[in-house]
């Protein structure tokens, strides 16, 4: 239906021309998609072309096609993000968090210190960081909510637990948080959030919208279709895409 989580960059690997956003639109439209949303990390911001997306976008009139950045948060950082949104004219804005404390935590050479550090302590500190992220105001989706699972390590503590004053910030901001397929293709094999954790989100309330995390054009719509069932399975009815950051609502029924 939709997937509002896509990065023609890549890592960076490829220019975000012409031929790599008509790719990743054709992918789109192969597999019956309505909605997707492009959000390449703003790490590579001088690589980006957003005027370009728009314009190849007109060549794919049975696609809504949208304009988003994936920001990493980092505290007492809110200024440098708000500069680059006040650069385009976004549809969505993803806020993410890969590290804190200077450790970036999801990439494989730190997985060992999964293993070493304390589970219990890095995960709320994580959450503490991601309500950060949601009290700044930029953002009007957060990324991966539990990506610090990533390589399969768990607390001992309650993740409700854990994770309640991050969701209480979601809840009263209005944000929308994303069922992102790519975490069954990391160790930890499962989507962000687990079940449990969409169960909660769904029980206060909380808005979802679906992102595969492709980072390249065949992985474009991966998994959503299962993603979709699980949430219409916990009694979620429908999902959010955007225009101009203001919500636009589908129907999973």
């Amino acid at each position: 239906m939709l997937d509002l989580h896509v990065h023609p960059l890549g890592h960076n690997d490829r220019e975000a021309n012409r031929e790599t956003i008509r790719a990743f639109l054709d992918e789109a439209s192969r597999r019956g998609l309505k909605e997707i949303g492009f959000a390449d990390h703003d790490y590579y911001w001088d690589q980006m072309n957003f005027p370009l997306i728009r314009e190849v976008a007109k060549d794919y009139p049975h696609l809504e096609v949208r304009v988003g950045l994936e920001a990493e948060y980092r505290p007492y950082e809110e200024g440098r993000i708000k500069n680059l949104l006040d650069q385009f004219s976004f549809d969505f804005v993803i806020g993410s968090v890969h590290e804190f404390d200077g450790w970036v935590f999801d990439i494989p050479e730190e997985e060992h210190m999964h293993r070493k550090k304390d589970a219990d302590e890095f995960y709320r500190r994580y959450f503490e960081v991601v309500t950060l992220a949601a009290k700044s105001g930029l953002f009007t989706t957060i990324g991966h909510f539990d990506l610090i699972k990533v390589f399969g390590v768990r607390p001992g503590k309650d993740i409700l637990t854990l994770a309640d004053e991050a969701l209480t910030t979601v809840a009263e901001r209005g944000l929308v948080l994303e069922v992102n397929t790519n975490g069954r293709y990391k160790p930890v094999q499962e989507f962000y959030p687990e079940r449990r954790l969409m169960e909660e989100i769904h029980r206060r309330g909380i808005e979802f919208t679906l992102g595969s995390d492709a980072h390249c054009a065949e992985n474009v719509g991966r998994d959503l279709d299962e993603a979709s069932q699980l949430l219409r399975q916990i009694g979620v009815q429908s999902l959010v895409g955007f225009s101009r950051f203001d919500k636009v609502s589908y129907s999973l029924d």
